[in-house]
């Protein structure tokens, strides 16, 4: 049984969706972000801070290394993790990914409340998500499957998701 693996932009619903998914497919749940914190025994905010952005990557690259190698799990995949090939190449090798995104309004007042996003914490952050959507597009594209959530309830995406990897055969 291959993973489903839900990667996208900050704010496009990957860890609800990814959670109900695996609920309701009786599959194991996994947060790459909750993985590498729990790896590094910190948040992801004080490994950018600390560490950089460059170090988080490369613990990012191990922990997707490891999942490759596991079926029939519900993935929850950070929102950057698309920009490196080989994790692209290593998460479809044994999955479907399905790219979830939504418009950068949305985004933005789905991020504001949280001051947990390291890469946001910009004067402008609209703009700031407007400049990764755009340094990220072409990585999305990579995805087998992609889904806007601006406008669509959750539990539209949701059965959307579960109906894709039926198709799948997943």
């Amino acid at each position: 049984m291959k993973n489903i693996v839900l990667v996208g932009f900050m704010g496009t619903g990957k860890s609800v969706v990814a959670k109900e998914v695996a609920k309701r497919l009786g599959r194991q749940y996994v947060s790459m972000d909750k993985m590498i914190e729990d790896k590094e025994g910190k948040p992801i905010k004080e490994i950018f801070a600390k560490d950089g952005e460059e170090y988080f990557r490369k613990i990012e690259k191990e922990i997707t290394k490891e999942l490759s190698h596991k079926d029939g799990l519900v993935i929850d995949a950070g929102g950057g993790v698309v920009i490196d090939d080989e994790n692209v190449r290593n998460l479809k090798s044994h999955g479907t990914m399905v790219c979830l995104s939504a418009s950068p309004d949305v985004i933005l007042s789905r991020t504001a409340p949280s001051k947990d996003r390291p890469l946001l914490n910009t004067p402008d952050p609209k703009r700031r998500i407007e400049e990764l959507l755009a340094a990220r597009a072409a990585h999305y594209a990579k995805a087998d499957f992609h889904i806007d959530t601006s406008d669509k309830k959750i539990s539209y995406v949701i059965e959307e998701v579960i109906r894709i990897s039926n198709e799948a055969g997943d």
